[in-house]
C-alpha cells in the first residue's frame, strides 16, 4: 500500500490493520495441503477468505460513523459467516469427491492466477483518509477476486452440492459490488 497524501492517526490505525488481516488471509488461502479433491481443496482455500472479510468489516465498523457502511458491513459479516458454516458442515462430504491429477493441477494454476491477482489489487487499492473510501476500495477487490475464484472451480467437476453455494455467493457478491460501487461513488462527491 502506497500513500502520498498525510494520513490520520485514525486510518494509519485502520490501515495497519488492514495490513495484519490481508498478509494473514494471504500467507492461509496459499499453505493449505493440497488434495486430489478440487472441491476440498477450494474449501479450504475459501474459508480463509470469508474469515478476512469478516475481519475487514469488524475493522470498518471500529471506525466509520456512516450508516449505509456500517448496513454494509453488518450484513456481510452475517452472510460471510453462514458461508463459512456452510462450507465447513460440506467439506467431510466434499472431501471425497476426487479429480484427476491433471484436474488438479489446472485449477491450481488458475487459482494461482486470480489470487495474485485479487492479492495485488488488494494491496494496492487507493488510500485516503476516509477510513469508508478505503474499505470499499477493499471490499471491491476482494469481492472480485471471490468471484473470479468461484467461477474458476465451476469449470471443473466438483461435489454437487457445492454448486449452489457458489451459485449463491456469486450473486450476493455481484450485488454488494454494485451497492459498494453507488456507496463510493456517493462518498467521492462529498
Amino acid at each position: 500500500m502506497k500513500n502520498t497524501i498525510e494520513l490520520s492517526n485514525v486510518t494509519l490505525v485502520y490501515l495497519e490493520e488492514y495490513e495484519r488481516i490481508l498478509q494473514k488471509m494471504m500467507h492461509e488461502m496459499t499453505c493449505i495441503t493440497i488434495t486430489c479433491s478440487i472441491s476440498d481443496n477450494f474449501i479450504k482455500q475459501m474459508i480463509p477468505l470469508h474469515k478476512a472479510t469478516i475481519e475487514m468489516s469488524e475493522n470498518v465498523l471500529r471506525f466509520t460513523t456512516n450508516l449505509d457502511v456500517q448496513n454494509l458491513a453488518i450484513c456481510i459479516i452475517k452472510e460471510e459467516k453462514e458461508s463459512i458454516e456452510n462450507l465447513k458442515a460440506l467439506q467431510n462430504r466434499c472431501c471425497f469427491f476426487h479429480n484427476s491429477n491433471y484436474e488438479v493441477y489446472e485449477y491450481m494454476c488458475s487459482f494461482k492466477e486470480i489470487a495474485e491477482v485479487m492479492f495485488y489489487e488488494m494491496c494496492s487499492a487507493p488510500i485516503s483518509n476516509s477510513v469508508n473510501v478505503n474499505f470499499l476500495c477493499e471490499m471491491i477487490s476482494h469481492h472480485q477476486g471471490a468471484m473470479r475464484l468461484a467461477l474458476n472451480v465451476l469449470r471443473f467437476c466438483i461435489c454437487q452440492e457445492l454448486i449452489p453455494i457458489l451459485q449463491c455467493m456469486i450473486q450476493t457478491q455481484c450485488e454488494q459490488i454494485e451497492l459498494m460501487l453507488k456507496l463510493l461513488e456517493g462518498l467521492s462527491d462529498c
